[in-house]
C-alpha cells in the first residue's frame, strides 16, 4: 500500500504508509519522557504556587516593628557611683528576630547597651553592641539581666519622667519615656 510521494534520485516515488512510523515512535518516546519529567515539574509548579500565596499572606514571616511600653529609670544612690540604669520591655510581635542596638536620652550622654555575666553567686557585666529581641517574644530589661547603663546622670527626683529613643536593627526608632524611681521602688 502507498500513502504520498516522495523524491529520490530525481524520480518521483509513493511513500509506503510503514514510513509513518517513525514518526508514531518518536510520539511514544516524547510521551514516555513528559510521564518521566512530568510529575516533578509539576510538583514544582505547585509548590511554587503554594509558597508564593503563603508568602503574599504573609506566612512567610512578617517583620512588624517591635513594641515598647513605659520604662523606669534607678535613682542614683546620693554619694555613690555617679552612674544609673534604665529598664524597658520590648516586645516583638513578629516573626523575624530583631535587636536594640543603640539608645539615647533626653540629656544627652552616653548610654550604654549592657548585660549581666552571672558566673554562680558571682557576676559581673558587659556592654554588648546589641541586645536580641527574640521573633514572638520579648526583651525584658531587669538589673539581673540586661539594661541601658547611663554614666553621670543630671540631678533626678523620684516620679520625673525621661525620655528615650530607641535604635533597632529592623524596626524605626522609638521614642519612649521612663519613670525615675528609687532603689528598690521597681515594679514586678
Amino acid at each position: 500500500m502507498v500513502s504520498g510521494r516522495f523524491a529520490t534520485g530525481g524520480r518521483t516515488a509513493e511513500r509506503p504508509e510503514a514510513a509513518g512510523r517513525p514518526k508514531t515512535a518518536r510520539r511514544r518516546r516524547t510521551v514516555e519522557r513528559l510521564k518521566v519529567v512530568g510529575p516533578p515539574v509539576g510538583a514544582a509548579v505547585v509548590a511554587l504556587a503554594l509558597l508564593s500565596g503563603w508568602t503574599a499572606l504573609g506566612g512567610a514571616g512578617t517583620a512588624r516593628p517591635v513594641e515598647v511600653g513605659p520604662g523606669w529609670l534607678l535613682l542614683p544612690s546620693a554619694g555613690g557611683v555617679p552612674a544609673t540604669a534604665a529598664f524597658f520591655t520590648v516586645r516583638n510581635p513578629g516573626d523575624i528576630p530583631d535587636e536594640l542596638t543603640g539608645a539615647s536620652w533626653e540629656f544627652g550622654g552616653k548610654v550604654t547597651l549592657k548585660r549581666h555575666l552571672h558566673q554562680g553567686a558571682a557576676g559581673s557585666w558587659a556592654p554588648v553592641a546589641a541586645l536580641e529581641v527574640p521573633e514572638r517574644g520579648e526583651l525584658a530589661m531587669s538589673p539581673e539581666d540586661a539594661d541601658l547603663m547611663i554614666i553621670n546622670p543630671p540631678a533626678l527626683k523620684v516620679g520625673q519622667w525621661v525620655e528615650f529613643t530607641l535604635t533597632f536593627r529592623n524596626s524605626p526608632e522609638l521614642r519612649v519615656k521612663a519613670e525615675v524611681r528609687p532603689p528598690g521602688g521597681r515594679r514586678g
